[in-house]
């Protein structure tokens, strides 16, 4: 059996978000959604679940969420095909309510090449090309 991951994201407002997402070419899985939270289906195997604040109460006990906007608590990363389909990934972030950034850890482009791309609600997706 294969592994499927779920990176799950509170988000402030969900149709916002989702919006968001689809610009990137996730795909909503309705079967998987509701009113509280919704399933983004990047492919077979990594799918983001946004969940509004409520909703993401529920999993988390005593916690508080995060101002992701302020703090981080997670970074995931996801491959991609190539440098350019990780420069397109963050271009279309960035004219879709996103943005992105990159962080110098000193690897050559032609080795490794990613971006930080962040949400609307400052949760932060990192899509990268590596040389296998």
């Amino acid at each position: 059996m294969s592994t499927l991951v779920f990176a799950n994201f509170p988000v402030s407002n969900l149709e916002r978000s989702i919006a968001f997402y689809s610009s990137l070419g996730f795909k909503a899985n309705e079967e998987m959604s509701s009113p509280e939270g919704c399933a983004m289906v990047w492919d077979d195997h990594f799918w983001v679940m946004l969940l509004t604040h409520e909703s993401y109460r529920e999993f988390i006990g005593d916690k508080d969420i995060p101002d992701s906007k302020t703090m981080s608590g997670s970074l995931v990363s996801f491959s991609l095909e190539s440098p350019e389909a990780v420069k397109k990934f963050a271009e279309t972030a960035k004219q879709n309510g996103g943005d992105y950034y990159e962080v110098d850890i000193e690897v050559p482009e032609n080795q490794m090449y990613f971006f930080e791309v962040v949400d609307p609600d400052g949760n932060i997706l990192e899509p990268l090309w590596m040389k296998m």
